[in-house]
């Protein structure tokens, strides 16, 4: 994987926010997250880079960039297969410092949440049975581990790609969710950079231990996997995975029932739409009232 450092630097100095393809620099949107754009940067098919604007100084995306390397380490560690990556930090003058997480690219049609509208039904259960094992992994490296070291995974369906020679990656490594003797390694805060100024106190007071707990919690992230499959429009899937599931729950854990999930899927929906639409509300205000450059990009429709 090549990295030309001076693309990422010019990309990221002539990058208009409001529409990163008419950049000085074009580019290509692959993805969003929530805190995150994943973009091809001019002509190189073979990189994805993952911008992250969030951090007020180099000595906090250094220390971001550390940690992620090592969240890197330790799933790989426990057996998860992950894409070749690289770091690069950009500073531009009076602009937040940006985190940019280069990483090897996979076809799209590789991806598991476009492989179950491809395969057949069997087919389909039998990748996201996979996927459950792989995250298995996670919780079985944990219980060797703690409390020294504590792993957490997003496990949503489009962070899973399976090649064609059988191997299965995870990709969404960009969030370093580990704890060491129970303290989060990542800044929770970090995860308010992107939210309005005027609601960061209610989202911190409200949700933000809660999202980053979900996280450690293996039944949660189980119920997120199988909920995720109303977002894929994949539901006819859902009893087979929690079967899936429940098979793979600790003693003592009460089973996943398909209520549960469609409760989970639609309370999730709800909090990330009214959370867009409050960004781009600030996003306005913050471009046309007063007149100052917004850094996030958001997508032009609802991704969940």
């Amino acid at each position: 994987m090549e990295i030309d450092r001076k693309l990422v630097d010019d990309f990221e100095a002539g990058l208009n926010p409001q529409d990163p393809e008419k950049s000085r620099i074009p580019a290509t949107v692959l993805g969003y997250g929530e805190i995150s754009i994943i973009l091809q940067i001019g002509d190189n098919p073979d990189v994805a880079y993952k911008r992250m604007p969030l951090f007020s100084s180099r000595e906090a995306a250094e220390m971001y960039a550390e940690e992620f390397h090592e969240y890197c380490r330790y799933l790989s560690g426990a057996g998860l297969t992950l894409p070749h990556h690289e770091t690069l930090i950009i500073e531009i003058p009076d602009r937040p410092v940006v985190l940019y997480i280069a990483q090897e690219r996979f076809p799209g049609e590789r991806f598991a949440h476009r492989l179950i509208h491809e395969f057949e039904p069997e087919e389909s259960v039998a990748l996201l049975e996979r996927i459950v094992g792989e995250i298995d992994k996670v919780w079985k490296s944990n219980a060797s581990s703690l409390p020294a070291l504590e792993l957490a995974i997003d496990a949503q369906v489009s962070n899973w790609v399976a090649l064609e020679n059988g191997r299965i990656l995870y990709i969404d490594t960009s969030t370093p969710l580990y704890r060491k003797d129970g303290v989060e390694q990542m800044d929770p805060e970090l995860f308010l950079q992107s939210a309005p100024v005027f609601l960061r106190w209610l989202i911190r007071w409200l949700f933000l231990k809660d999202v980053m707990n979900r996280y450690h919690d293996p039944r949660l992230v189980y119920v997120d996997l199988a909920g995720n499959l109303y977002k894929e429009k994949a539901a006819e899937l859902i009893p087979a995975v929690i079967q899936s599931i429940n098979r793979y729950l600790s003693p003592g854990q009460e089973p996943l029932t398909h209520r549960e999930v469609e409760k989970y899927y639609k309370e999730d929906k709800l909090i990330w739409t009214l959370f867009l639409a409050f960004r781009r509300i600030d996003r306005w205000l913050t471009t046309k009232v007063f007149r100052k450059r917004y850094e996030f990009l958001l997508p032009g429709k609802i991704e969940r």
